[in-house]
């Protein structure tokens, strides 16, 4: 109950921010060009809270439905205007003005981006240093001369402090169908650089698992013994007799020296009873252990003990740095993942990717309540991550969206008058189809998700 109260406080924590910061944008290019706001809203549909502010007696609102907002000006397209107020319309702006203040919002979201990477710089980021562990014989690692122990310390001259950087790097390759130019550094301190070839890689195959896998590596972790830490109520350690402390020695008739081995057993035999050897308080035990089925996949509901200091400091690594190079970094991390947002949404169009990667609340509401419960490094990350998706797509040119007003005027300065009021009914409908057909196949891969 309290992770789906903190998911929750999260998702909202994080949309009130992010559709502010973006309705803000509009509204003080807006106040700055002399255009009168009426209302600025928070959400939509029945105001839950409503107060009138400024000369302009402008109302601000929070209202029931927090999936966007909207700012209202003073528009003779949508109501008389009194003949000494039209100079402060909407409409009556020149077209350069109307522009700025609809760019106003998606340029926000990408400086809200750089504003919370730099404070996330600031704190510092804590993250597993990227060393590897098995390469797989005849695989793009190996046939690179990657080796167990390496660090990868850059990507195509990309800084690659933690592994979710390599990640992002290698994304990048695969998008643009390049190479990757690994540069690593051995154990001696000696560093190399390496041409690993992606060309087999698509960007859907970028789930970390997934990716590792093609490439032909795994992470180097530091070993864990099996030992258990916590068994779970209801779990099915918990009904074959196991306790918090338990070392299980023999699986099955198989060694089990560290977690990994014990766990990748027990994954292996869904339903299946396993016979465990283990030592309970320096005496031997032998116990059945039936693992539950899910998605194919055995679990026992039993997690390891962690021994002091863990992860051990070797493998992890903290980013950080001073404000001028936090700011530096924050932009150079915003160009990156806006560009790299650009390009998977081009390519999804271009039907070269699967629209599964399309996330829609649902994903949201539960990555918030996750980075928010990891520490706040990450759920700045997560604000500056979904900031930057806000910007790129209120961007397209799709009727409704700031894009599609953007688009509208390009074509109204191109003929040299305003649209008919027929086009603008017409691409009206065709953004809202667009708009809908959108939000449905978001939510639809949401509910395919968590019901499959």
């Amino acid at each position: 109950m309290f992770d789906l109260l903190q998911t929750a406080f999260a998702f909202l924590l994080a949309l009130g921010l992010l559709i502010s910061v973006h309705e803000w944008g509009h509204y003080w290019v807006a106040r700055r060009l002399g255009v009168k706001i009426e209302r600025f809203s928070i959400g939509f549909g029945k105001a839950l809270y409503s107060r009138r502010y400024g000369p302009d007696n402008t109302e601000f609102v929070i209202a029931a439905i927090p999936l966007g907002g909207y700012v209202k000006m003073l528009d003779e397209q949508e109501g008389a205007v009194a003949p000494e107020e039209r100079h402060r319309a909407f409409d009556r702006q020149p077209l350069w003005a109307r522009s700025a203040i609809v760019i106003a919002g998606p340029l926000v979201n990408f400086g809200f981006a750089v504003l919370v990477f730099t404070l996330m710089f600031l704190m510092g980021v804590q993250g597993s240093r990227p060393l590897l562990g098995e390469i797989t014989p005849d695989t793009p690692a190996a046939r690179a001369g990657l080796q167990q122990g390496d660090e990868i310390i850059a990507v195509n001259q990309r800084d690659t402090v933690h592994w979710e950087a390599v990640v992002q790097a290698t994304l990048q390759a695969v998008v643009d169908e390049q190479a990757a130019q690994y540069t690593v550094r051995d154990s001696r301190q000696d560093e190399r650089q390496l041409r690993l070839d992606v060309s087999g890689l698509s960007p859907d195959d970028f789930s970390r698992a997934n990716l590792f896998e093609h490439l032909g590596f795994v992470p180097l972790k530091p070993e864990l013994p099996a030992v258990l830490g916590e068994v779970l109520v209801d779990g099915a350690g918990l009904r074959a007799g196991l306790q918090v402390g338990d070392q299980i020695r023999r699986l099955q008739g198989q060694a089990t020296p560290d977690w990994h081995t014990f766990t990748a057993i027990v994954a292996a035999h869904p339903g299946v009873p396993l016979t465990a050897e283990i030592l309970r308080a320096a005496q031997p035990l032998t116990l059945t252990l039936v693992p539950v089925n899910k998605d194919g996949r055995g679990f026992l509901g039993v997690r390891p003990h962690l021994p002091e200091p863990w992860p051990p400091s070797r493998f992890q690594v903290l980013e950080h740095y001073p404000l001028p190079a936090a700011l530096m970094q924050a932009v150079l991390k915003t160009w990156d993942l806006s560009r790299l947002t650009v390009q998977m949404m081009g390519k999804m169009l271009m039907l070269e990717i699967s629209p599964k990667n399309i996330s829609g609340p649902l994903s949201i509401a539960e990555y918030a309540g996750d980075s928010f419960q990891i520490g706040w490094d990450r759920f700045l990350l997560f604000l500056g991550l979904v900031s930057i998706s806000l910007g790129v797509i209120n961007l397209m040119p799709i009727p409704l969206l700031d894009g599609g007003h953007l688009l509208v005027y390009l074509l109204e300065g191109i003929k040299g008058s305003p649209l008919s009021e027929q086009t603008l009914f017409f691409m009206q409908r065709v953004g809202l189809t667009m708009v809908l057909m959108l939000m449905g196949l978001a939510i639809f891969n949401d509910l395919n998700r968590l019901l499959g």
